[in-house]
């Protein structure tokens, strides 16, 4: 087992994997991010990256024999608090020879390295004051998420503002953040759409807008979607993102 110190070395290990990319949160510096290490043994790649998108994360790829043998070492010293996350039938092969593992429900890891065809209109980044009031839709219509207004690791908010319905004042009807981006990899997170405007597409203009700038500053953009949300893959997949299927393992008390 060989811990690997520099980005350029995850980067080779990862073979373009962008799960395992944006895991190492690589800095531009060719650091990986605060807190992050990575260990390869054989075809096996893990990358433990603590507190990311709210949990402590160990994204893992490679067969299914030298992923075992560098996860069960790892999840030794590095703690209850780390979940596998990668390829399902990998973790579903981890799960049954690992005691101590139990799955959680799957979802789409998605991602493209190509600018969208149509030109998102109506979006604009969000200034501090508006970024304040996008805080109470996310209080109204989606409390659950992962990314929020208040959230440390948001560098910018895109969205629509305009009018809810006739009469009404203007405030943010769909916005999305870019967060937790890396070097390589831009993330995506935090869409939310006011009841009253869905069904207009602002949704896709204000992910299209940010998939176009993660893609140019840097050269990638992913997210990932619960596997059960079939509206909002077809949306992504509508912006050119491909899907891969992902799950995760937590390591339960006995």
């Amino acid at each position: 087992m060989e811990e690997l110190i520099r980005l350029r070395d995850v980067e080779e290990a990862a073979a373009g994997d962008g799960h395992l990319l944006w895991a190492a949160q690589g800095r531009q510096d060719g650091r990986l991010g605060p807190g992050v290490r990575a260990w390869r043994h054989g075809t096996a790649l893990a990358v433990a990256s603590p507190d990311l998108s709210g949990r402590d994360r160990l994204a893992v790829k490679g067969d299914a024999d030298d992923a075992t043998h560098l996860v069960r070492h790892l999840l030794d010293d590095l703690g209850p608090s780390y979940r596998p996350v990668g390829q399902a039938s990998l973790i579903e092969t981890l799960i049954g020879a690992l005691p101590g593992l139990s799955p959680i429900p799957e979802f789409y890891w998605m991602e493209t390295s190509t600018v969208p065809d149509s030109p998102a209109v109506g979006v604009e980044w969000l200034d501090e004051v508006t970024v304040k009031e996008a805080a109470s839709l996310f209080d109204r219509f989606f409390p659950d998420s992962f990314a929020q207004p208040d959230d440390g690791g948001v560098h910018r908010w895109a969205g629509i503002v305009d009018s809810p319905g006739s009469g009404a004042r203007p405030e943010p009807l769909a916005v999305a953040a870019d967060v937790w981006s890396a070097a390589n990899c831009g993330f995506l997170a935090g869409v939310c759409t006011h009841p009253a405007a869905r069904g207009r597409g602002l949704a896709q203009a204000v992910c299209g807008f940010l998939i176009e700038a993660l893609v140019r500053r840097h050269g990638r953009a992913a997210l990932m979607v619960h596997a059960d949300n079939p509206s909002a893959i077809a949306v992504y997949e509508r912006l050119g993102m491909t899907k891969r299927l992902l799950t995760a393992a937590q390591v339960v008390s006995p």
